[in-house]
């Protein structure tokens, strides 16, 4: 209660400051509120996957918490898990502001944020002092202009290898040129053989998952769950933002360039879920992501295939008290119909034709 009353205070204020303000302005809050109040998970939303324990299947995305700032306040607030990042080896600004633009009448945003973040030492840094327990995966990519991308991803297992329950590779953010490029066949199968050697010397048997583009066409997602299942990577998150931008938006900023997140994402993404699922064939694990803004949303991705789902733009619009509203939610589901894993695919087929 106490949770959801904060954040029907703070979100009016909040969303009247420009998003990049508002989005500093929430993370200096998590870090300095001790007093936040610690939000239960009903056991019967406890998952295992991974080879790790969830608390509960709904996590926070990458794109959030990006230096490692705030993860143990997010586990506090209720989330099952947290990804923090996208971290690079060295420190970098980002692409120019304005990079974020708020479309809401679509429960939307538009990001071309470029990766802006601290670098992996700072964040290294942050991790080690964590004195709380809890999930906290780290999802790592490159410097805009790295000389081998693949390495600097490569050097992030490395780095991170005694903090990071698991590693998130992010090749599909569409905000630095040429990244998409390793989700191509050749590049892909380079990139997690290297980036698989690095985890065997660093971190033997760490979870290790690869995030990819709602974008992909049909022979791109066939390459990329063949060299995953066939490399030994654990599992997929689906998806990242989308360069598509359906004639149903609204906002006035709905033709900026980045990547769009949000509820207009959320059929795309899960149809790619409920696709990936029928091709993996249970060899890996999947974490749907895009458009999660409810209950029903989430629930709609465990059904199309996903084990674990994360939330991101619809915490920008409803405020923490969406976590103990999408567990509430859940956990009737689960006292309906039986356990989350027996859920897990049961409408994959009909997401994959488009009849979801």
């Amino acid at each position: 209660m106490l949770t959801k009353a904060m954040g029907a205070l703070a979100m009016p204020l909040l969303l009247s400051l420009p998003p990049e303000a508002a989005h500093r302005a929430t993370i200096a809050a998590l870090k300095y509120a001790p007093f936040l109040p610690k939000t239960a998970s009903p056991p019967a939303l406890a998952v295992a996957a991974l080879g790790l324990d969830f608390a509960n299947p709904v996590g926070m995305a990458a794109g959030f918490d990006k230096n490692a700032e705030v993860a143990g306040a997010l586990l506090a607030l209720g989330f099952g898990f947290v990804e923090v990042g996208t971290l690079t080896p060295r420190p970098q600004k980002g692409n120019p502001q304005p990079r974020l633009f708020r479309l809401a009448r679509d429960g939307a945003l538009i990001n071309r944020m470029g990766f802006n973040n601290d670098g992996y030492e700072a964040a290294r840094a942050r991790l080690a002092a964590r004195a709380a327990a809890g999930i906290v995966g780290v999802n790592i990519g490159p410097n805009r202009d790295a000389a081998d991308r693949i390495a600097d991803i490569a050097s992030g297992v490395k780095t991170f290898a005694p903090y990071a329950s698991y590693f998130a590779l992010n090749v599909s953010s569409p905000n630095t040129p040429g990244l998409r490029d390793l989700q191509q066949r050749a590049a892909f199968d380079e990139l997690v053989a290297r980036v698989a050697e690095a985890r065997a010397q660093a971190a033997p048997g760490r979870p290790l998952l690869v995030k990819i583009a709602p974008d992909l066409d049909l022979r791109g997602l066939d390459d990329v769950v063949e060299v995953c299942v066939r490399r030994g990577v654990d599992g997929l998150i689906v998806a990242n933002t989308t360069i598509a931008r359906p004639a149903s938006l609204e906002g006035r900023d709905h033709g900026e360039a980045g990547g769009l997140s949000g509820r207009p994402l959320f059929e795309s993404s899960t149809r790619m879920l409920a696709r990936a699922y029928l091709r993996c064939g249970g060899a890996l694990t999947l974490i749907g992501a895009g458009g999660v803004d409810s209950a029903e949303t989430a629930l709609a991705k465990i059904e199309a295939g996903a084990t674990l789902t994360q939330v991101y733009t619809g915490v920008v619009y409803r405020g923490p008290a969406l976590i103990g509203e999408i567990l509430d939610g859940l956990a009737l589901a689960v006292e309906r119909r039986g356990p989350l894993a027996t859920l897990t695919g049961t409408r994959a087929r009909e997401w994959a034709a488009g009849d979801g």
